[in-house]
Formats: structure tokens, C-alpha cells, sequence
């Protein structure tokens, strides 16, 4: 088998016996190749930096919590850097805040320890692909933690025009009126509504007035 049809990987753990493990297992895989290895994010920074473009390795076993930098900043700066790396965050926590930021910080997936060998390959072949993997508790800490960030955001994370088409709606103009004010389409303004329904996990545009003027977003008269 040639160089080109490996897929190769780094590990980034601050834990010998954990790279050891990892090391060991992964290169009986006949088309694994463990080519680098690092003790925290810092280190797995600077040593992707002294990879030619073509010889960086295509995924990353990333662990979460280490010293000097953790996973989730490490993460955040190599994809800034290399926005086509495939990072694997593979760790013993399933705190909703830690998953909800290792996905929003690039991580393809996210993947406990306590997996069997062969849930972590699966994992790892995905990410190859671009395929995300999770079992349903990651998921689910997944979400829980994109509706606390949304919450603890204020305003529920919507975007500049549905806060404009919200405060019209809390003003009673009507989708019609709405789209002559802010010279878009009646179509436009309808989807907007829809998102606003859907991200205030809300009924009607009566419950969306409502929650305007009862966050005090509604400042208008």
C-alpha cells in the first residue's frame, strides 16, 4: 500500500499511556498511519508548522482537557490556520458547555474514551470523509448546550434583520407592511417569521410581540 492511501494521524494527549494506547491499536489498521504525536495544543501547533502541506496529517485524536492549552482553543487555532484539517475531540467529559464548544470551535466530532476500538475507527473513517459521529448522549449534550449558548446570548441567536422584522411584528404591522419598511419581499419576510417561530421555539406572532416587549427588545412606540 502507497503513502497516499494511508490516512494519517496525529495524537494529542497529555498522557503517555493514553498515546501509547492509541498508537498501538491504531497502527494494526492497515490503512492508519500514526505519524505525530503531541503532549498538548501548543505542541500540536508547533508541530504542524513544520509540516510541508502535503506530508500534515489528515485527522487529528485531539484529547479535551490539557495543560498549557486545551483542546478546545487548540482546535479553534489550527482550524483558523488549516481550515481543511479534520479534528476528532476524544475525551472522558460530556459536560454540554465542553461538547457544545469543541463542535463550534471545529471539531468534526466527538467521541468519549470509554468507546469500543471499533466505535473509535468508525469515528475516525467519518472524519476522514467529513461525516460528523456522535452517540445519542453526545448529541444530546449537544444540543442542551446550544440552547443554554442561545439563551445566555439574549437574544435567542437571531440575526440583525429578524430582530428588525421581530420589533415590527411587536409594533402590530402586518407581513405586508413589514416588507414596504424594510424593502424586501412579502416571501422574505414570511421566512423570517418562520425562523423567528422556530428559534423562540414559539406558536404565533402574538407569543413573539410578547416576548419582544417582555425581554424589552420592543423599545418603539
Amino acid at each position: 500500500m502507497s503513502g497516499t492511501d494511508l490516512i494519517k494521524v496525529m495524537i494529542v494527549d497529555d498522557h503517555d499511556m493514553v498515546r501509547t494506547g492509541l498508537r498501538t491499536y491504531l497502527m494494526l489498521e492497515p490503512k492508519f498511519l500514526v505519524m505525530a504525536e503531541a503532549g498538548n495544543g501548543q505542541a500540536a501547533i508547533e508541530m504542524l508548522a513544520t509540516f510541508a502541506s502535503e506530508k500534515r496529517p489528515d485527522i487529528i485524536l485531539m484529547d479535551l482537557m490539557m495543560p498549557g492549552m486545551n483542546g478546545i482553543d487548540a482546535t479553534r487555532a489550527i482550524m483558523a490556520k488549516y481550515p481543511n484539517m479534520k479534528i476528532v475531540m476524544l475525551t472522558s467529559f460530556l459536560e454540554d458547555d465542553k461538547v457544545y464548544g469543541a463542535i463550534e470551535a471545529g471539531a468534526v466530532s466527538y467521541v468519549l474514551k470509554t468507546v469500543s476500538a471499533e466505535e473509535l475507527i468508525y469515528a475516525i473513517r467519518g472524519a476522514f470523509k467529513g461525516m460528523p459521529v456522535m452517540t445519542a448522549d453526545v448529541s444530546q449534550a449537544l444540543t442542551r448546550g446550544l440552547r443554554q449558548r442561545t439563551a445566555q446570548s439574549g437574544d435567542e441567536g437571531l440575526t440583525e434583520r429578524e430582530k428588525e422584522v421581530l420589533l415590527l411584528i411587536a409594533d402590530g404591522q402586518s407581513n405586508k407592511e413589514i416588507a414596504e419598511e424594510l424593502h424586501i419581499s412579502v416571501k422574505t419576510v414570511k421566512t423570517h417569521v418562520s425562523n423567528l417561530l422556530m428559534k423562540c421555539e414559539l406558536e404565533d406572532r402574538t407569543q413573539l410581540a410578547v416576548l419582544a416587549h417582555r425581554k424589552g427588545w420592543a423599545n418603539r412606540t
